[in-house]
């Protein structure tokens, strides 16, 4: 099978309505990176636009799309736009990935390989492939979150992933010993992608239960919250994820940005005591214990 890559230069402004439209028209993938190629591993849950002033938004379609079509749509509207199109053979595609995506290790237990690896697979070692799920650990803040994972998860917690993208965190929380993951996310393709990786990774439903937000209560509350989303939507869910946090339960941040720190301690700071900021780039997560019922 063969690709189409339609590729956009537009402005952050108008990123929701582009994607929008790549969606309806088929997009097998919708992917938002900034100039300097840094991509958007787990998008905001709110669907508040990119931190990033110009944006590329690159659409993925099957052989048989007229992208031509696609792209009268939105000249129609922005006519001053710059795009490209692609003609990609299925070789190009994964030969792309395969060689970017390599095994990786995060703290001394956990590991992340692609399935077309030929080695063996460990007891915490999680298979996940790139595709159309966001996050497969390369982006910072991912990585941070893994590497709070392998060293925190003792055996038995109960775990949220807010804003669950690939899975790529609940199937981690899983392999090293949690008993159950509230895996949640906005996105219906993330929710599929989730349940997908699971069960590549024999992880059932009784393990990893997949959620839209609006489907989560109160009553579901966790040992641990971790959520690697952005810096706005996290303050906007500070009093959301106090009530979902058990008394001396932990709570784990991250998509943050260094300078935006400051604010989301601060809205946390009502029910939460900060433990401990990770620096990594320009990049932070953050990490709390709930000390206020």
């Amino acid at each position: 099978m063969a690709w189409v890559e339609l590729k956009l230069w537009i402005s952050s402004e108008m990123s929701e309505l582009i994607s929008s439209i790549l969606e309806v028209n088929n997009a097998l993938a919708v992917t938002l990176q900034d100039a300097g190629d840094q991509p958007i591993y787990e998008p905001d849950i709110n669907n508040a636009p990119p931190v990033w002033d110009e944006v590329i938004a690159t659409g993925l379609f099957d052989e048989q799309t007229d992208p031509k079509k696609i792209l009268a749509l939105i000249l129609d509207q922005y006519p001053a736009t710059h795009y490209e199109i692609n003609h990609l053979a299925d070789q190009q595609w994964e030969r792309t990935w395969m060689q970017d995506f390599t095994p990786m290790q995060f703290g001394e237990r956990l590991r992340i390989i692609p399935s077309y690896q030929n080695e063996s697979q460990g007891s915490t070692d999680v298979v996940l492939d790139p595709g159309l799920a966001f996050g497969t650990g390369k982006h910072p803040t991912t990585a941070m979150c893994l590497r709070w994972l392998d060293q925190y998860i003792q055996g038995n917690e109960i775990v949220m992933d807010y804003g669950c993208g690939s899975g790529i965190l609940s199937i981690a929380a899983i392999k090293l010993g949690a008993a159950k993951v509230l895996a949640v996310d906005h996105d219906p393709q993330a929710i599929h992608a989730t349940r997908e990786n699971a069960d590549r990774n024999d992880i059932d439903q009784q393990q990893i239960s997949t959620y839209f937000p609006q489907e989560i209560t109160s009553s579901q509350t966790v040992d641990i919250l971790i959520a690697n989303i952005l810096a706005n939507p996290l303050i906007q869910l500070a009093k959301d994820f106090a009530a979902l946090v058990k008394p001396q339960g932990q709570l784990v941040l991250s998509g943050i940005l260094d300078e935006q720190s400051h604010d989301v301690i601060d809205a946390y700071q009502p029910w939460f005591e900060m433990k401990q900021i990770t620096h990594q780039e320009d990049w932070v997560r953050i990490d709390f214990k709930k000390i206020y019922s």
